[in-house]
């Protein structure tokens, strides 16, 4: 299962899955936020996912505890680096 998929099922902001966003200057599709550069994210946020390997829902590798912006509080994982 991919780390979306897990976002999409068990995230309490459904809100936001599929629709523009103002934390990021582009579309979130259910939790994956696609390939991020640095500078496109607020400071907090873009420091933890810089900083965290990349993982898999089999053996993730998280955010602990939760990222805390003026947005709320996030769990990242990272599934690929370019």
């Amino acid at each position: 299962m991919k780390f979306h998929e897990v976002a999409a099922q068990y995230s309490e902001d459904k809100a936001r899955s599929g629709v523009h966003s103002l934390f990021f200057d582009h579309y979130i599709l259910q939790g994956d936020l696609g390939w991020m550069t640095r500078g496109s994210m607020v400071g907090p946020f873009q420091d933890a996912a810089f900083e965290l390997p990349k993982s898999t829902c089999d053996k993730p590798i998280y955010t602990d505890p939760p990222i805390k912006t003026k947005f709320g509080y996030h769990i990242i994982m990272v599934e690929g680096k370019k």
